[in-house]
């Protein structure tokens, strides 16, 4: 198991066991991927946007300090209301990407549009993440790039004010984070991008697709209508408001914990017509025994206490993952979670440290090259590592609803996408909100 470093802070936090079951209503804060695109698409429109309710969290954080540095007032001061102008991009400027997968693929092409060299870096981790194929496609139509051995961090974007942009072949099977990268900024490259995929299939090709339809929104020319090829036309986009969506996979462990004590949770202010793979969550939780249903009031998860096995391919909503393991190991059946080989480059190796952790609470866990394998058995507490992963930390929240004496080794790494975590985390398990 490669790729493996776990964190232990002076004080572990123990999950809270559910008495009862959950009853609550929730309102989490902005999809991250909504969020992180509409900063990047800002920053290069013309005029002033506005994000709604946009996610504070570390990621976003460090995009939006990512754009400031090279020029972009980015006025991130109010929680409801985020203001963006875009400004001529300069450098030099640093980027500190995080542990953040947008942060390292969605900058550097805008970089490529700044006078003067850009430099990017993050945590340590973050230098063993995949980035080679999204520097090479970025050579390969005219920026000049110093990187780290395999096209990894620390890089150097030497900005020459303008890309000159074109076709470019990529194999995109690590991360659709390399094609959406590439497209994000592509409207302001002087022959606009067409963006090919050659290789395995793009995982989360939801992300895809949402890009796609935050491109066209801000007014730009986008053709995907021929599989595994991306053409934007270089052209103007026009500033506008954002109104971001409550983050899907955020919701995922809440609505997970309605599975796990039999109660239910409604998550407000869910639209009724979303960029987030809604329908995919929606038909894997009721195949593990829930209930999903869309009203007025939001998006409600019903369980009745009693979960099944699954046997599911997540190549495209592969952020679930962790979570689903939990609810696996927890389930009446066996359960194979498969074609999500692409996250052992995530945050961390998310196969190999979901494997480690379930089985040293004692469940049948069998590692594969895409997947688990998981056949529940009864379980003991003890102390879950977390890997600085913030969808580690979810999973081992909610087996610890039903497994007393689970301790998380790091419970801020939540704050990447949600620091609100634990808080509201405890509040949902004592009964807070309750219906």
């Amino acid at each position: 198991m490669a790729n493996l470093t776990a964190t232990r802070p002076l004080q572990p936090w123990t999950a809270p066991t559910a008495t009862d079951p959950v009853g609550s209503t929730l309102r989490l804060p902005g999809s991250k991927s909504l969020t992180a695109r509409a900063l990047v698409l800002s920053a290069v429109s013309d005029g002033t946007s506005t994000l709604s309710h946009p996610l504070r969290a570390r990621d976003t954080e460090l995009m939006a300090g990512g754009l400031r540095a090279m020029g972009v007032h980015a006025s991130i001061v109010d929680d409801d209301r985020w203001l963006i102008r875009p400004r001529p991009l300069q450098g030099p400027a640093h980027v500190d990407v995080g542990l953040s997968g947008t942060v390292m693929r969605f900058v550097p092409p805008l970089a490529g549009l700044a006078e003067g060299p850009v430099t990017f870096d993050g945590d340590p981790y973050a230098r063993i993440r995949p980035l080679g194929p999204l520097v090479g496609a970025l050579r390969s139509i005219g920026l000049r790039i110093d990187a780290a051995d395999g096209g990894r961090l620390p890089l150097t974007v030497h900005g020459a004010g303008q890309v000159a942009g074109g076709e470019v072949v990529i194999d995109a099977s690590a991360s659709s984070q390399f094609v959406s990268g590439l497209l994000l900024g592509a409207a302001r490259f002087e022959r606009g991008i067409v963006v090919r995929h050659e290789g395995p299939p793009v995982p989360s090709a939801p992300h895809l697709r949402m890009t796609v339809q935050m491109l066209r929104a801000a007014g730009a020319a986008v053709d995907d209508s021929t599989p595994n090829v991306w053409t934007v036309e270089p052209g103007r986009l026009s500033g506008r408001g954002w109104d971001i969506e409550p983050d899907l996979s955020g919701a995922v462990p809440f609505f997970a914990a309605a599975l796990v004590t039999g109660g239910g949770l409604t998550l407000l202010g869910w639209p009724r017509s979303s960029l987030q793979p809604v329908d995919t969550l929606r038909t894997l939780l009721q195949q593990m025994g829930g209930e999903v249903t869309l009203g007025t009031d939001g998006l409600t998860v019903r369980g009745t206490g009693v979960i099944h096995g699954l046997d599911a391919d997540l190549s495209d909503v592969s952020e679930f993952t962790p979570v689903l393991a939990a609810l696996a190991v927890l389930a009446d059946s066996p359960s194979r979670l498969r074609g999500v080989a692409h996250i052992r480059n995530h945050e961390t190796d998310r196969l190999a440290a979901l494997a480690r952790e379930l089985q040293t609470l004692g469940a049948d866990v069998v590692e594969s090259a895409d997947g688990l394998e998981i056949r529940p058995r009864p379980l003991r507490g003890g102390l879950f590592e977390t890997y600085a992963d913030h969808r580690m930390a979810h999973a081992a929240a909610v087996i610890g609803l039903a497994v007393p004496g689970i301790e998380l080794s790091d419970v801020a790494c939540t704050s990447k996408t949600m620091p609100e975590f634990p808080a509201l985390w405890s509040t949902m398990v004592a009964g807070g909100g309750r219906q």
